[in-house]
């Protein structure tokens, strides 16, 4: 199974990006971001007043109620990208036979709650595995 960033977003702009697209992505672990965003923050990280104003207030907190609504959908996007990355990584460590219960273990929980969140979506039945 191979895990790509095709159908991704950039996590941090929402962009859609990966192959066949402009925008290319970096990242793992499901946090992709594109270059504009590096970019951006590179600039941020070497340059004295716009890093004093990133340690100031809250983007949200000069943000209108439309615009807080209208980033709610990327918010949940992004999300939703880290949850299907997690079930991929679940998929690739059945691949190689690691069970449910050292699953769980790493994510502290039981065998049956590991299965339970991840087995469904993946199709896996070996439950006691």
């Amino acid at each position: 199974m191979a895990i790509t960033r095709e159908g991704r977003i950039c996590s941090f702009c929402g962009e859609p990006g990966g192959p066949g697209t402009d925008l290319q992505l970096m990242g793992g672990l499901g946090a992709q971001v594109c270059a504009r965003c590096i970019d951006d923050f590179h600039e941020m990280l070497h340059d004295e007043e716009l890093r004093a104003a990133a340690r100031g207030a809250s983007p949200w907190d000069s943000m209108t109620d439309a615009e807080m609504l209208a980033t709610l959908p990327m918010i949940l996007s992004s999300a939703e990208q880290n949850l299907a990355f997690a079930h991929e990584w679940v998929d690739l460590l059945r691949t190689r036979r690691v069970s449910w219960a050292e699953i769980g273990r790493a994510l502290g929980v039981s065998r049956q709650a590991a299965w339970e969140r991840f087995a469904r979506k993946t199709g896996d039945k070996g439950a006691t595995a």
